[in-house]
């Protein structure tokens, strides 16, 4: 009981967070045929009934597949797109439908004793979308898929702001009464960023990046994605899931989230804890490393007060953070503070003190601490200073693996009171 309560504390931020924000959900084919869906239509109606407007952006390619496939026909598809013909229409219209209605009826379960009893909720839909064909391209006709041509944002608005949750079918109607057959990841993204967003959520089989050396990725810019899919070497779900959530924070939206449908809860966990579940694609990165701030102070306390607890740091008094906070540098995460460092300058001597080095324990094994002692060093050089030191008492290897080498006492600056009690080890590094 104490580590739900533990988590609906930390999660209270995020809630007040995301009231009366927009965003918008992209929900492949697979989610339907899952064991998860009916747990997710439950997060879905909690997310409502938290203040959060939501649209969402239905696909349908397995089922679209499998009708094909008991019909007799097959679809050709070119560059990730499937040719829509007159022919295979009917069949494409069913399978939306059929999905639509799906969705609706779990949105609107009210059965006592279970998630949904009492939710109450609004679920709409319309031709809130006008296409245009694709057309012909490199001599391939697109027939009836096409693109988006307009979306209807203020009509959309006007039902999210009196409680409504939209279900949209990646289908767009044209001016000429024709309707085409969308890509369910273009028009979700292009649908956040004409709503101005807050958020695109992209729900799929895969949501998960490793980096060389196996370390999970969470984070990507929109510039990294261009470079991850220019090299070819991701699976086209994955990548055009990707390239819809470059594309949207690119154009305005402030962060795209890929998650993995499979993973029970994972929406929940995505939006109300720091670190999330999924892949977040922003057009900056979601840390930033900068000098203290007078509204860091809580914060850094919060930070060191269990290493000062367990004699790693120096304890520091309020008062003491507050004097020296101009020496402080602090790493962020998501308005955290996740590590912080301070730079003490003996410039008479052309040196100065590493003090007060913290990661929080969660994020050690992300090279948080290299990064950090990395702008340590350079605002260092900028000062004209030549070496840095230490005083540790139980990191000595880690600083020696980046440089440090052992020094003495006698080597500490004039000004620099050593506290024997402790008897820390003396670490030094040359920096020019």
């Amino acid at each position: 009981m104490s580590d739900w309560i533990n988590w609906f504390r930390k999660a209270s931020p995020y809630i007040h967070q995301h009231r009366n924000k927009t965003m918008v959900v992209a929900l492949s084919g697979d989610v339907f045929q899952h064991p998860n869906f009916e747990s997710l239509t439950h997060d879905i109606a909690l997310l409502s009934s938290l203040g959060i407007r939501l649209v969402l952006v239905v696909g349908a390619r397995p089922q679209i597949e499998t009708a094909l496939k008991r019909h007799g026909l097959v679809s050709e598809f070119q560059n990730g797109l499937r040719i829509t013909t007159a022919e295979t229409m009917p069949i494409v219209l069913e399978a939306y439908g059929r999905l639509s209605s799906e969705l609706e009826a779990k949105l609107s379960m009210g059965v006592i004793n279970s998630p949904m009893h009492g939710s109450s909720l609004r679920v709409l839909s319309g031709n809130f979308i006008t296409a245009k064909p694709i057309g012909v391209r490199n001599g391939i006709d697109y027939h009836f898929t096409g693109k988006v041509r307009r979306v209807e944002s203020s009509l959309i608005n006007e039902h999210l702001l009196t409680g409504g949750v939209i279900i949209m079918s990646a289908l767009g109607h044209s001016v000429t009464g024709d309707v085409f057959n969308l890509s369910y990841e273009a028009l979700a993204s292009e649908v956040a960023v004409q709503l101005k967003a807050d958020k695109l959520i992209l729900l799929g089989t895969e949501a998960r990046l490793d980096d060389e050396v196996g370390n999970r990725i969470r984070q990507l810019t929109s510039e990294q994605v261009e470079s991850l899919v220019a090299k070819g070497e991701l699976g086209r779900p994955l990548a055009e899931r990707l390239s819809a959530a470059a594309q949207s924070c690119q154009s305005g939206v402030a962060r795209a989230h890929l998650l993995d449908f499979m993973r029970d809860g994972a929406l929940l966990q995505e939006l109300f804890t720091r670190d999330g579940i999924g892949i977040m694609v922003s057009l900056e990165s979601y840390d930033s490393v900068r000098k203290a701030r007078i509204e860091d102070v809580n914060g850094i306390q919060e930070l060191i007060q269990p290493m000062e607890e367990r004699g790693i740091l120096v304890r520091r008094s309020r008062e003491l953070l507050e004097n020296e906070l101009g020496s402080f540098t602090v790493n962020l995460r998501d308005n955290a503070i996740i590590a912080c460092a301070a730079l003490y300058s003996h410039s008479d001597e052309k040196c100065g003190e590493l003090a007060c080095f913290a990661v929080d324990k969660a994020y050690r094994r992300e090279g948080r601490g290299d990064h950090l002692l990395e702008r340590i060093e350079n605002q260092a050089i900028e000062q004209g200073l030549e070496f840095i030191f230490v005083l540790t008492t139980q990191t000595e290897h880690w600083f020696l693996e980046r440089g440090f080498v052992t020094s003495t006492l006698e080597a500490l600056p004039a000004g620099k009171r050593y506290n024997s009690v402790r008897n820390a080890k003396v670490l030094r590094k040359q920096l020019v």
